[in-house]
Protein backbone atom coordinates (compact mmCIF):
# COMPACT_ATOMS: atom_id res chain seq x y z
CA UNK A 1 0.00 0.00 0.00
CA UNK A 2 1.16 3.44 -0.94
CA UNK A 3 2.06 5.54 2.07
CA UNK A 4 -0.92 7.94 2.93
CA UNK A 5 -0.24 11.63 4.04
CA UNK A 6 -1.82 11.98 7.60
CA UNK A 7 -3.66 15.23 8.41
CA UNK A 8 -3.33 14.86 12.05
CA UNK A 9 -0.67 13.39 14.57
CA UNK A 10 -3.18 12.19 17.11
CA UNK A 11 -6.70 10.60 16.20
CA UNK A 12 -9.14 9.27 19.59
CA UNK A 13 -12.11 7.32 18.66
CA UNK A 14 -14.60 7.48 21.21
CA UNK A 15 -17.16 4.46 21.23
CA UNK A 16 -19.74 3.42 23.72
CA UNK A 17 -19.20 -0.15 21.78
CA UNK A 18 -14.98 -0.13 22.44
CA UNK A 19 -14.33 -4.07 23.16
CA UNK A 20 -18.36 -3.94 23.86
CA UNK A 21 -20.41 -5.68 21.39
CA UNK A 22 -23.57 -3.82 21.07
CA UNK A 23 -24.48 -3.56 17.72
CA UNK A 24 -23.09 -1.91 14.25
CA UNK A 25 -20.79 0.28 15.72
CA UNK A 26 -18.81 -2.41 17.48
CA UNK A 27 -18.14 -3.90 13.66
CA UNK A 28 -17.41 -0.73 12.00
CA UNK A 29 -14.48 0.36 14.62
CA UNK A 30 -13.33 -3.47 15.00
CA UNK A 31 -13.23 -4.02 11.10
CA UNK A 32 -11.53 -0.08 10.76
CA UNK A 33 -8.97 -0.53 12.83
CA UNK A 34 -6.54 -2.39 10.64
CA UNK A 35 -6.62 0.17 7.69
CA UNK A 36 -6.65 2.75 10.77
CA UNK A 37 -3.57 1.67 12.30
CA UNK A 38 -1.85 1.22 9.04
CA UNK A 39 -1.28 4.76 8.87
CA UNK A 40 -1.36 6.11 12.32
CA UNK A 41 0.32 3.27 14.18
CA UNK A 42 0.26 3.93 18.61
CA UNK A 43 -0.86 7.12 17.60
CA UNK A 44 -4.25 5.52 17.52
CA UNK A 45 -6.19 5.16 20.49
CA UNK A 46 -9.54 4.16 20.70
CA UNK A 47 -11.56 4.93 24.30
CA UNK A 48 -14.30 2.82 25.45
CA UNK A 49 -16.29 2.24 28.90
CA UNK A 50 -14.59 -0.36 31.49
CA UNK A 51 -16.99 -2.85 32.44
CA UNK A 52 -14.27 -4.96 33.61
CA UNK A 53 -13.83 -6.49 30.31
CA UNK A 54 -11.15 -9.81 30.67
CA UNK A 55 -8.66 -10.47 28.74
CA UNK A 56 -8.17 -12.28 25.71
CA UNK A 57 -8.26 -16.13 26.18
CA UNK A 58 -11.02 -16.05 29.21
CA UNK A 59 -14.50 -14.98 29.23
CA UNK A 60 -16.43 -11.79 30.12
CA UNK A 61 -19.07 -11.36 32.49
CA UNK A 62 -21.94 -12.19 29.81
CA UNK A 63 -20.21 -15.75 28.42
CA UNK A 64 -18.69 -14.12 25.66
CA UNK A 65 -15.40 -14.72 24.13
CA UNK A 66 -13.01 -11.36 25.39
CA UNK A 67 -11.09 -9.03 22.99
CA UNK A 68 -9.30 -7.16 25.28
CA UNK A 69 -5.85 -7.50 25.73
CA UNK A 70 -4.67 -5.08 29.10
CA UNK A 71 -1.33 -4.05 29.09
CA UNK A 72 -0.20 -2.58 32.47
CA UNK A 73 3.11 -1.18 30.79
CA UNK A 74 1.80 0.22 27.51
CA UNK A 75 1.53 4.28 28.64
CA UNK A 76 2.19 3.34 32.46
CA UNK A 77 3.23 7.04 32.91
CA UNK A 78 0.16 8.53 31.31
CA UNK A 79 -2.49 5.52 33.50
CA UNK A 80 -0.26 7.05 36.67
CA UNK A 81 -1.54 10.29 35.78
CA UNK A 82 -5.15 9.89 34.67
CA UNK A 83 -5.84 7.85 38.13
CA UNK A 84 -3.75 11.15 40.00
CA UNK A 85 -6.86 13.47 37.94
CA UNK A 86 -9.52 10.68 38.96
CA UNK A 87 -10.16 9.22 35.43
CA UNK A 88 -9.43 5.60 36.18
CA UNK A 89 -8.08 3.89 32.97
CA UNK A 90 -6.75 0.58 31.32
CA UNK A 91 -4.90 0.66 28.57
CA UNK A 92 -4.59 -2.53 26.23
CA UNK A 93 -4.89 -3.45 22.61
CA UNK A 94 -7.77 -4.62 20.93
CA UNK A 95 -7.88 -8.29 19.93
CA UNK A 96 -8.86 -7.91 16.29
CA UNK A 97 -6.73 -7.32 12.68
CA UNK A 98 -4.30 -4.10 13.95
CA UNK A 99 -4.64 -4.91 17.50
CA UNK A 100 -4.68 -1.18 18.01
CA UNK A 101 -4.32 0.67 21.57
CA UNK A 102 -7.04 0.42 23.34
CA UNK A 103 -8.22 3.21 26.38
CA UNK A 104 -11.16 1.66 28.72
CA UNK A 105 -11.95 4.49 31.22
CA UNK A 106 -14.22 3.47 34.68
CA UNK A 107 -16.77 6.56 35.14
CA UNK A 108 -18.92 5.41 37.79
CA UNK A 109 -16.98 7.44 40.25
CA UNK A 110 -18.04 10.57 38.44
CA UNK A 111 -22.11 9.78 39.09
CA UNK A 112 -21.69 12.14 42.35
CA UNK A 113 -20.86 15.05 40.16
CA UNK A 114 -23.52 14.25 37.60
CA UNK A 115 -25.77 16.91 38.51
CA UNK A 116 -22.79 19.51 38.32
CA UNK A 117 -21.88 17.92 34.45
CA UNK A 118 -25.71 18.13 33.52
CA UNK A 119 -25.68 21.72 34.34
CA UNK A 120 -22.38 22.42 32.65
CA UNK A 121 -23.83 20.49 29.46
CA UNK A 122 -27.18 22.81 29.67
CA UNK A 123 -24.91 25.84 30.44
CA UNK A 124 -22.06 25.48 27.82
CA UNK A 125 -24.32 23.80 25.17
CA UNK A 126 -28.37 23.85 26.00
CA UNK A 127 -28.18 20.15 26.18
CA UNK A 128 -31.62 19.10 28.45
CA UNK A 129 -30.99 15.85 30.33
CA UNK A 130 -34.32 16.77 32.63
CA UNK A 131 -36.27 14.19 31.36
CA UNK A 132 -33.61 11.53 31.08
CA UNK A 133 -33.87 7.90 31.58
CA UNK A 134 -32.29 4.19 30.61
CA UNK A 135 -28.98 4.11 29.73
CA UNK A 136 -28.56 8.47 29.08
CA UNK A 137 -26.74 8.79 33.03
CA UNK A 138 -24.20 6.02 31.94
CA UNK A 139 -23.54 6.81 28.45
CA UNK A 140 -23.30 10.61 29.23
CA UNK A 141 -21.17 10.02 32.41
CA UNK A 142 -18.87 7.74 30.01
CA UNK A 143 -18.39 10.22 27.33
CA UNK A 144 -17.88 13.22 29.92
CA UNK A 145 -14.75 11.03 31.44
CA UNK A 146 -13.63 9.88 27.87
CA UNK A 147 -13.30 13.67 27.07
CA UNK A 148 -11.16 14.40 30.14
CA UNK A 149 -9.17 10.87 28.68
CA UNK A 150 -8.66 12.61 25.60
CA UNK A 151 -8.18 15.97 26.70
CA UNK A 152 -5.37 14.64 29.32
CA UNK A 153 -3.72 12.38 26.68
CA UNK A 154 -3.29 14.95 24.47
CA UNK A 155 -1.80 17.10 26.78
CA UNK A 156 0.87 14.20 28.12
CA UNK A 157 2.01 13.61 24.13
CA UNK A 158 2.38 17.27 23.88
CA UNK A 159 4.76 17.15 26.95
CA UNK A 160 6.64 13.87 25.58
CA UNK A 161 7.16 15.38 22.25
CA UNK A 162 7.67 19.23 23.38
CA UNK A 163 5.86 20.52 20.56
CA UNK A 164 2.24 20.87 19.91
CA UNK A 165 0.63 18.38 18.34
CA UNK A 166 -2.47 18.40 16.17
CA UNK A 167 -5.45 15.43 17.56
CA UNK A 168 -8.98 14.99 16.14
CA UNK A 169 -11.31 13.68 18.68
CA UNK A 170 -13.78 11.55 17.25
CA UNK A 171 -17.08 10.49 19.02
CA UNK A 172 -19.29 7.88 17.44
CA UNK A 173 -23.20 8.04 18.02
CA UNK A 174 -24.72 10.39 20.83
CA UNK A 175 -23.15 7.89 23.57
CA UNK A 176 -19.99 10.17 23.10
CA UNK A 177 -21.55 13.10 22.36
CA UNK A 178 -20.59 14.18 25.76
CA UNK A 179 -16.73 13.45 25.06
CA UNK A 180 -16.97 15.84 22.33
CA UNK A 181 -18.48 18.56 24.61
CA UNK A 182 -16.04 18.28 26.84
CA UNK A 183 -13.27 18.66 24.84
CA UNK A 184 -14.49 21.60 22.83
CA UNK A 185 -14.67 23.63 26.24
CA UNK A 186 -12.02 22.31 27.95
CA UNK A 187 -9.22 21.52 24.98
CA UNK A 188 -10.25 23.38 22.29
CA UNK A 189 -6.85 22.85 20.34
CA UNK A 190 -8.32 19.50 19.90
CA UNK A 191 -10.36 18.87 16.85
CA UNK A 192 -13.33 17.45 16.45
CA UNK A 193 -15.33 15.29 14.47
CA UNK A 194 -19.20 13.38 15.16
CA UNK A 195 -20.50 11.07 13.62
CA UNK A 196 -24.26 9.39 13.79
CA UNK A 197 -24.64 5.94 12.24
CA UNK A 198 -28.35 6.48 13.09
CA UNK A 199 -30.34 9.73 14.51
CA UNK A 200 -32.20 8.81 17.81
CA UNK A 201 -35.34 10.46 16.15
CA UNK A 202 -35.31 8.78 13.15
CA UNK A 203 -34.82 5.47 15.05
CA UNK A 204 -37.19 6.29 17.25
CA UNK A 205 -39.84 7.46 14.94
CA UNK A 206 -39.54 4.17 12.81
CA UNK A 207 -39.70 1.32 16.45
CA UNK A 208 -42.60 3.66 17.84
CA UNK A 209 -44.67 2.24 14.47
CA UNK A 210 -45.04 5.88 13.05
CA UNK A 211 -44.17 6.32 8.95
CA UNK A 212 -40.95 7.77 8.96
CA UNK A 213 -40.95 8.54 4.53
CA UNK A 214 -44.23 9.76 4.23
CA UNK A 215 -44.40 12.62 6.35
CA UNK A 216 -40.13 13.13 6.39
CA UNK A 217 -40.51 16.24 5.80
CA UNK A 218 -42.82 17.29 8.10
CA UNK A 219 -41.28 16.12 10.96
CA UNK A 220 -39.44 18.55 13.74
CA UNK A 221 -36.59 17.31 15.60
CA UNK A 222 -37.11 19.05 18.55
CA UNK A 223 -40.70 18.41 18.57
CA UNK A 224 -40.78 14.43 17.95
CA UNK A 225 -38.44 14.54 20.80
CA UNK A 226 -40.79 15.81 22.80
CA UNK A 227 -43.61 13.62 21.79
CA UNK A 228 -41.20 10.38 22.20
CA UNK A 229 -39.68 11.54 25.42
CA UNK A 230 -36.09 11.42 23.49
CA UNK A 231 -35.34 15.77 24.77
CA UNK A 232 -32.07 14.33 26.13
CA UNK A 233 -31.25 11.97 24.01
CA UNK A 234 -31.58 13.76 21.00
CA UNK A 235 -30.57 17.44 22.84
CA UNK A 236 -26.58 15.96 23.44
CA UNK A 237 -27.11 14.21 19.84
CA UNK A 238 -28.23 17.79 18.16
CA UNK A 239 -25.70 19.98 20.32
CA UNK A 240 -22.61 17.54 19.38
CA UNK A 241 -23.82 17.65 15.57
CA UNK A 242 -24.38 21.34 15.93
CA UNK A 243 -20.57 22.02 17.68
CA UNK A 244 -18.15 19.35 15.96
CA UNK A 245 -15.74 20.91 13.71
CA UNK A 246 -17.02 18.44 11.23
CA UNK A 247 -20.25 16.53 11.12
CA UNK A 248 -20.20 13.30 9.31
CA UNK A 249 -22.43 10.12 8.56
CA UNK A 250 -22.70 7.14 7.18
CA UNK A 251 -24.76 7.83 3.95
CA UNK A 252 -27.40 10.19 2.44
CA UNK A 253 -29.91 8.30 4.01
CA UNK A 254 -28.99 9.10 7.36
CA UNK A 255 -27.62 12.77 5.89
CA UNK A 256 -31.14 13.72 5.14
CA UNK A 257 -32.32 12.75 8.91
CA UNK A 258 -29.44 15.32 9.91
CA UNK A 259 -30.43 17.66 7.71
CA UNK A 260 -33.88 17.42 9.24
CA UNK A 261 -33.87 16.72 12.79
CA UNK A 262 -29.85 17.90 13.36
CA UNK A 263 -29.96 21.16 11.51
CA UNK A 264 -26.93 20.44 10.14
CA UNK A 265 -25.75 18.54 7.40
CA UNK A 266 -22.93 16.14 7.22
CA UNK A 267 -19.34 17.82 5.98
CA UNK A 268 -18.60 14.69 4.92
CA UNK A 269 -20.15 10.99 4.06
CA UNK A 270 -18.42 7.82 5.88
CA UNK A 271 -19.78 4.87 3.97
CA UNK A 272 -18.80 1.77 6.36
CA UNK A 273 -16.63 -0.72 4.73
CA UNK A 274 -15.18 -4.02 5.53
CA UNK A 275 -12.12 -5.86 6.06
CA UNK A 276 -11.28 -8.76 4.46
CA UNK A 277 -9.13 -10.72 7.04
CA UNK A 278 -12.27 -11.42 8.76
CA UNK A 279 -13.76 -13.46 6.26
CA UNK A 280 -12.81 -17.19 4.84
CA UNK A 281 -11.65 -18.00 1.43
CA UNK A 282 -11.18 -20.97 -0.70
CA UNK A 283 -10.70 -24.65 1.26
CA UNK A 284 -10.91 -22.72 4.80
CA UNK A 285 -14.13 -21.33 3.69
CA UNK A 286 -15.51 -24.80 2.90
CA UNK A 287 -14.50 -26.33 5.49
CA UNK A 288 -16.04 -23.73 8.29
CA UNK A 289 -19.23 -23.68 5.95
CA UNK A 290 -19.56 -27.73 6.13
CA UNK A 291 -19.22 -27.48 9.78
CA UNK A 292 -21.95 -24.82 10.16
CA UNK A 293 -24.33 -26.27 7.77
CA UNK A 294 -23.92 -29.85 9.54
CA UNK A 295 -24.84 -27.76 12.82
CA UNK A 296 -28.21 -26.00 11.43
CA UNK A 297 -29.98 -28.98 10.10
CA UNK A 298 -28.91 -31.13 13.08
CA UNK A 299 -30.18 -28.83 15.49
CA UNK A 300 -33.47 -28.27 13.30
CA UNK A 301 -33.72 -32.10 12.68
CA UNK A 302 -33.50 -32.30 16.50
CA UNK A 303 -35.68 -29.73 17.00
CA UNK A 304 -38.81 -30.74 14.26
CA UNK A 305 -38.28 -34.28 13.91
CA UNK A 306 -37.54 -33.97 10.01
CA UNK A 307 -34.09 -35.35 8.10
CA UNK A 308 -33.48 -32.61 6.16
CA UNK A 309 -29.96 -33.74 4.29
CA UNK A 310 -27.38 -31.02 2.77
CA UNK A 311 -29.31 -30.33 -0.30
CA UNK A 312 -31.31 -28.48 1.93
CA UNK A 313 -31.69 -24.20 0.86
CA UNK A 314 -29.91 -22.32 3.43
CA UNK A 315 -31.57 -18.64 3.90
CA UNK A 316 -31.05 -16.73 7.00
CA UNK A 317 -31.68 -13.12 8.05
CA UNK A 318 -29.95 -11.85 11.36
CA UNK A 319 -28.93 -8.38 13.57
CA UNK A 320 -30.33 -6.59 16.37
CA UNK A 321 -33.33 -7.16 17.83
CA UNK A 322 -35.22 -4.24 15.90
CA UNK A 323 -38.33 -5.46 14.99
CA UNK A 324 -39.41 -2.93 12.81
CA UNK A 325 -36.15 -1.60 11.53
CA UNK A 326 -34.80 -4.86 10.14
CA UNK A 327 -38.18 -6.49 8.67
CA UNK A 328 -37.93 -9.71 10.60
CA UNK A 329 -41.93 -9.88 9.98
CA UNK A 330 -41.58 -9.75 5.83
CA UNK A 331 -38.92 -12.35 6.45
CA UNK A 332 -41.37 -14.72 8.20
CA UNK A 333 -44.21 -14.01 5.90
CA UNK A 334 -42.18 -14.34 2.80
CA UNK A 335 -41.22 -18.05 4.07
CA UNK A 336 -45.13 -18.21 4.86
CA UNK A 337 -46.00 -17.35 1.74
CA UNK A 338 -43.38 -19.71 -0.67
CA UNK A 339 -44.92 -22.48 1.71
CA UNK A 340 -48.20 -21.70 0.55
CA UNK A 341 -47.19 -21.65 -3.18
CA UNK A 342 -45.73 -25.01 -2.86
CA UNK A 343 -43.99 -24.40 -6.14
CA UNK A 344 -39.76 -25.81 -5.15
CA UNK A 345 -39.06 -29.56 -4.96
CA UNK A 346 -37.02 -28.79 -2.56
CA UNK A 347 -36.38 -28.50 1.43
CA UNK A 348 -35.80 -24.53 2.53
CA UNK A 349 -34.85 -23.60 5.91
CA UNK A 350 -35.45 -20.16 7.02
CA UNK A 351 -32.97 -19.01 10.07
CA UNK A 352 -33.70 -16.24 12.22
CA UNK A 353 -30.19 -15.45 14.33
CA UNK A 354 -31.45 -12.56 16.78
CA UNK A 355 -30.49 -11.93 20.16
CA UNK A 356 -33.45 -11.99 22.73
CA UNK A 357 -33.92 -12.05 26.02
CA UNK A 358 -32.91 -15.78 26.26
CA UNK A 359 -32.45 -17.65 29.30
CA UNK A 360 -30.65 -21.52 29.19
CA UNK A 361 -30.43 -23.54 26.15
CA UNK A 362 -33.48 -25.83 25.87
CA UNK A 363 -32.34 -29.08 27.96
CA UNK A 364 -34.10 -31.45 25.19
CA UNK A 365 -32.70 -30.12 22.46
CA UNK A 366 -29.96 -30.81 24.04
CA UNK A 367 -30.31 -34.36 25.09
CA UNK A 368 -31.35 -35.08 21.66
CA UNK A 369 -28.01 -33.31 20.06
CA UNK A 370 -25.87 -35.42 22.53
CA UNK A 371 -27.47 -38.80 21.16
CA UNK A 372 -25.94 -38.60 18.00
CA UNK A 373 -22.31 -37.93 16.73
CA UNK A 374 -22.17 -33.94 15.89
CA UNK A 375 -21.05 -34.72 12.52
CA UNK A 376 -24.05 -36.87 11.15
CA UNK A 377 -27.31 -35.78 10.57
CA UNK A 378 -29.99 -37.37 12.74
CA UNK A 379 -32.41 -39.88 11.68
CA UNK A 380 -35.79 -37.69 11.87
CA UNK A 381 -37.72 -40.73 11.34
CA UNK A 382 -37.61 -41.79 14.61
CA UNK A 383 -38.19 -38.25 16.52
CA UNK A 384 -41.25 -36.92 17.16
CA UNK A 385 -41.10 -32.62 16.74
CA UNK A 386 -40.45 -30.91 20.31
CA UNK A 387 -43.29 -28.22 21.29
CA UNK A 388 -42.42 -25.22 19.51
CA UNK A 389 -40.00 -26.94 16.58
CA UNK A 390 -38.74 -24.10 15.71
CA UNK A 391 -36.58 -21.87 18.66
CA UNK A 392 -33.60 -23.09 20.02
CA UNK A 393 -33.26 -21.18 23.77
CA UNK A 394 -35.68 -20.69 26.65
CA UNK A 395 -37.02 -17.04 26.77
CA UNK A 396 -38.08 -15.31 29.53
CA UNK A 397 -40.63 -13.29 27.64
CA UNK A 398 -41.92 -15.96 25.45
CA UNK A 399 -45.10 -14.67 24.87
CA UNK A 400 -44.18 -11.14 24.36
CA UNK A 401 -41.77 -11.90 22.13
CA UNK A 402 -42.35 -9.87 19.26
CA UNK A 403 -40.48 -12.68 16.62
CA UNK A 404 -42.09 -15.79 17.84
CA UNK A 405 -45.45 -14.16 17.77
CA UNK A 406 -44.68 -13.08 14.65
CA UNK A 407 -43.47 -16.85 13.77
CA UNK A 408 -46.93 -18.01 15.62
CA UNK A 409 -49.42 -15.59 13.44
CA UNK A 410 -48.00 -16.39 10.43
CA UNK A 411 -49.33 -19.78 9.88
CA UNK A 412 -46.64 -21.36 8.93
CA UNK A 413 -47.13 -25.30 9.33
CA UNK A 414 -44.28 -27.22 11.12
CA UNK A 415 -45.02 -30.80 9.70
CA UNK A 416 -41.87 -33.45 8.55
CA UNK A 417 -43.92 -33.54 5.29
CA UNK A 418 -43.66 -29.39 4.75
CA UNK A 419 -40.42 -28.15 2.16
CA UNK A 420 -40.12 -24.79 4.20
CA UNK A 421 -38.98 -24.91 7.89
CA UNK A 422 -38.18 -22.08 10.37
CA UNK A 423 -35.35 -21.77 12.97
CA UNK A 424 -35.34 -19.31 15.58
CA UNK A 425 -31.80 -19.19 17.33
CA UNK A 426 -32.43 -16.23 20.10
CA UNK A 427 -28.97 -15.84 21.19
CA UNK A 428 -25.67 -13.42 20.23
CA UNK A 429 -23.64 -16.24 18.83
CA UNK A 430 -20.77 -15.80 20.46
CA UNK A 431 -19.15 -19.91 20.03
CA UNK A 432 -20.82 -20.33 23.18
CA UNK A 433 -24.39 -19.90 22.89
CA UNK A 434 -25.23 -24.53 23.98
CA UNK A 435 -26.53 -25.31 20.51
CA UNK A 436 -24.90 -23.96 17.71
CA UNK A 437 -21.74 -22.94 19.30
CA UNK A 438 -20.36 -20.97 16.94
CA UNK A 439 -19.36 -17.42 16.03
CA UNK A 440 -21.33 -15.52 13.97
CA UNK A 441 -19.42 -15.22 10.99
CA UNK A 442 -18.92 -19.37 11.25
CA UNK A 443 -22.41 -19.54 11.45
CA UNK A 444 -23.04 -16.95 8.21
CA UNK A 445 -21.38 -19.50 6.32
CA UNK A 446 -23.92 -22.01 6.15
CA UNK A 447 -26.38 -19.58 4.25
CA UNK A 448 -26.96 -20.29 0.50
CA UNK A 449 -28.91 -17.21 0.70
CA UNK A 450 -29.26 -13.81 3.10
CA UNK A 451 -32.55 -11.51 3.16
CA UNK A 452 -32.00 -8.27 5.35
CA UNK A 453 -35.71 -6.67 4.11
CA UNK A 454 -34.92 -3.31 6.44
CA UNK A 455 -36.79 -0.20 6.81
CA UNK A 456 -34.80 1.57 8.87
CA UNK A 457 -31.21 0.69 8.01
CA UNK A 458 -28.54 3.72 7.91
CA UNK A 459 -25.99 1.68 6.26
CA UNK A 460 -26.25 -2.20 6.73
CA UNK A 461 -23.53 -4.46 8.03
CA UNK A 462 -25.20 -7.26 7.90
CA UNK A 463 -25.66 -8.00 3.75
CA UNK A 464 -21.82 -6.42 3.01
CA UNK A 465 -20.67 -8.97 5.58
CA UNK A 466 -22.74 -11.61 3.37
CA UNK A 467 -21.30 -11.00 0.30
CA UNK A 468 -17.82 -10.72 1.72
CA UNK A 469 -18.26 -14.37 2.23
CA UNK A 470 -19.44 -14.65 -1.38
CA UNK A 471 -23.31 -15.57 -0.52
CA UNK A 472 -25.57 -13.45 -2.63
CA UNK A 473 -28.45 -11.44 -0.38
CA UNK A 474 -31.19 -9.10 -0.47
CA UNK A 475 -31.63 -5.66 0.81
CA UNK A 476 -33.55 -2.81 0.18
CA UNK A 477 -33.62 1.15 -1.19
CA UNK A 478 -33.65 1.84 2.41
CA UNK A 479 -30.25 0.69 3.93
CA UNK A 480 -27.39 2.80 2.99
CA UNK A 481 -25.54 -0.66 1.75
CA UNK A 482 -28.60 -1.11 -0.58
CA UNK A 483 -27.81 2.54 -2.26
CA UNK A 484 -24.54 2.04 -2.51
CA UNK A 485 -24.63 -1.20 -4.43
CA UNK A 486 -27.61 0.64 -6.91
CA UNK A 487 -24.78 3.19 -7.18
CA UNK A 488 -22.17 0.63 -8.28
CA UNK A 489 -24.46 -1.12 -10.65
CA UNK A 490 -26.07 1.42 -12.29
CA UNK A 491 -29.11 0.17 -12.30
CA UNK A 492 -32.09 -1.24 -9.84
CA UNK A 493 -29.63 -4.60 -8.77
CA UNK A 494 -31.06 -8.29 -8.73
CA UNK A 495 -29.91 -11.53 -7.64
CA UNK A 496 -27.12 -11.84 -10.19
CA UNK A 497 -25.26 -9.00 -9.51
CA UNK A 498 -24.64 -10.86 -6.19
CA UNK A 499 -27.26 -8.26 -4.10
CA UNK A 500 -30.77 -7.65 -4.83
CA UNK A 501 -32.18 -4.67 -4.17
CA UNK A 502 -35.96 -3.77 -3.74
CA UNK A 503 -38.07 -0.95 -3.65
CA UNK A 504 -39.62 -0.54 -0.25
CA UNK A 505 -42.02 2.12 1.00
CA UNK A 506 -45.06 2.90 3.97
CA UNK A 507 -47.07 1.37 1.41
CA UNK A 508 -45.62 -1.30 -0.17
CA UNK A 509 -45.57 -4.17 2.36
CA UNK A 510 -47.23 -6.98 0.89
CA UNK A 511 -45.39 -6.27 -2.80
CA UNK A 512 -42.40 -6.58 -0.95
CA UNK A 513 -43.41 -9.88 0.64
CA UNK A 514 -44.12 -11.34 -2.63
CA UNK A 515 -41.36 -9.95 -3.50
CA UNK A 516 -38.88 -11.46 -1.62
CA UNK A 517 -41.00 -14.88 -1.72
CA UNK A 518 -40.54 -14.83 -5.43
CA UNK A 519 -36.81 -14.65 -4.73
CA UNK A 520 -36.60 -17.48 -2.82
CA UNK A 521 -38.50 -19.50 -5.16
CA UNK A 522 -36.17 -18.06 -7.93
CA UNK A 523 -32.90 -19.11 -5.33
CA UNK A 524 -34.49 -22.62 -4.78
CA UNK A 525 -34.56 -23.37 -8.87
CA UNK A 526 -30.99 -22.41 -9.75
CA UNK A 527 -28.31 -24.87 -11.24
CA UNK A 528 -25.54 -25.07 -8.55
CA UNK A 529 -23.22 -22.90 -11.27
CA UNK A 530 -25.63 -20.13 -11.11
CA UNK A 531 -25.36 -20.46 -7.23
CA UNK A 532 -21.44 -20.12 -7.85
CA UNK A 533 -21.85 -17.11 -10.02
CA UNK A 534 -24.38 -15.50 -7.82
CA UNK A 535 -21.93 -15.75 -5.13
CA UNK A 536 -18.82 -14.98 -7.02
CA UNK A 537 -20.46 -11.74 -7.94
CA UNK A 538 -21.88 -10.83 -4.27
CA UNK A 539 -18.26 -11.36 -3.65
CA UNK A 540 -16.59 -9.15 -6.09
CA UNK A 541 -18.95 -5.78 -5.04
CA UNK A 542 -17.61 -6.90 -1.28
CA UNK A 543 -14.02 -6.27 -2.87
CA UNK A 544 -15.51 -2.78 -3.70
CA UNK A 545 -16.02 -1.74 -0.09
CA UNK A 546 -13.27 -2.69 2.02
CA UNK A 547 -11.90 -0.15 4.22
CA UNK A 548 -8.93 0.03 1.98
CA UNK A 549 -10.72 2.14 -0.17
CA UNK A 550 -13.27 3.62 2.50
CA UNK A 551 -10.46 5.11 4.84
CA UNK A 552 -9.85 8.03 2.91
CA UNK A 553 -13.12 9.31 3.86
CA UNK A 554 -11.88 9.67 7.45
CA UNK A 555 -8.89 10.95 6.76
CA UNK A 556 -10.70 13.41 5.04
CA UNK A 557 -12.82 14.05 7.87
CA UNK A 558 -9.91 14.59 9.82
CA UNK A 559 -8.18 16.93 7.43
CA UNK A 560 -11.52 19.51 7.51
CA UNK A 561 -11.39 19.47 11.19
CA UNK A 562 -8.32 20.41 11.64
CA UNK A 563 -9.08 23.37 8.83
CA UNK A 564 -12.16 24.25 10.43
CA UNK A 565 -11.34 23.84 14.56
CA UNK A 566 -8.68 27.03 13.29
CA UNK A 567 -5.69 26.45 15.94
CA UNK A 568 -3.22 25.22 13.80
Amino acid sequence: MKRISKPTDYVFQVSWEVCNKVGGIYTVLSTQAKMLESIYKDNLIYIGPDFGQAAKGSKAADGAAAVFEPDSKLLAPLARQLKKKGIPTRFGRWAVPGSPIVALVDFTNLREEKNQIYADAWNDFGVDSLHAYGDYDDASLFGWQAGRMAAEAYNYFCKQEKQELKAVLQAHEWMSAFSLLYVKKHEPKMATVFTTHATSIGRSITTNGKQLYAYFEGYNGDQMAQELNMEAKHSAEKAAALQADCMTTVSELTDKECRQFLGRESDVLLPNGFEPAFSYRGSQLQTVRKRARKALLNTYNALAGTNLTDETLIISTSGRNDFICKGFDLFVNALKRVQDRNEVDRNILGVIAVPCWKKEARAELIERLANKPAIKLLDGSALEPLPYPFITHELNNFNEERLVQTILASGLRFGKEERVHILLIPSYLDGEDGIINLPYYDFLTASDYCIYPSYYEPWGYTPLESTAFSIPCLTTNLSGFGQWVQSEVGHLPLLSDGVAVIPREDYNYDHCVNEIATSIIGMARLSQDDRVQFGNAAFELSKKAQWKDFIKNYLKAYTLAIKNNGHF
